[in-house]
């Protein structure tokens, strides 16, 4: 297995362990608890134990999708949108009103969770895009498709550029 392979997986599973093992199994042993706290957003029982279900299968699902490479950048993009819902319906720094009042206030602690689901949406995002952009034409193009987080690709040096021999360490334009 390659430095690149390991590089990839290791940031997978970096990305998604907040949720599978962790969130995933906290919602399983405490569905009750989890349940009350949907009914935070969704008050009748059935409508936040069925919303709760939805989180549950897609940080299960989207998860494993994200570690395997199995349609995982619409997985990604998913787990993108369940970190940018959860933020806005669970980190409403805005309602306790002491945001500017109490530096130990509910509101700063909101803020910065708020502010922790959008990075990490952001994450997801790179599997989604890349770091560079250029993978979204490709999302569009075939958004169920594999991104092949593990095929170890050679060095491909920058397009219409030409590398010279170590000796000269120069980089000229091609024509």
């Amino acid at each position: 297995m390659s430095l690149d392979v390991i590089a990839a997986l290791g940031v997978r599973i970096g990305l998604v362990m907040l949720f599978l093992p962790f969130s995933a199994l906290d919602k399983i042993l405490g569905f009750k608890q989890a349940v009350g706290q949907a009914q935070q957003v969704f008050k009748p029982y059935a409508l936040a134990a069925t919303m709760l279900l939805c989180g549950l299968a897609v940080e299960i699902l989207c998860s494993l999708g994200v570690v395997t490479g199995v349609a995982d950048r619409a997985c990604a993009l998913l787990l993108w949108a369940y970190c940018v819902a959860t933020a806005v319906l669970y980190k409403r720094f805005w309602t306790p009103g002491d945001f500017w009042v109490d530096a130990n206030g509910k509101a700063r602690g909101l803020f910065w969770d708020f502010l922790k689901n959008l990075s990490l949406g952001a994450g997801f995002l790179l599997i989604v895009v890349g770091t560079d952009g250029s993978g979204a034409q490709r999302f569009l193009h075939a958004p169920f498709s594999s991104g092949h987080p593990y095929q170890s690709h050679p060095p491909v040096a920058n397009p219409g550029y030409s590398v010279m021999p170590p000796s000269t360490n120069k980089v000229v334009p091609t024509t």
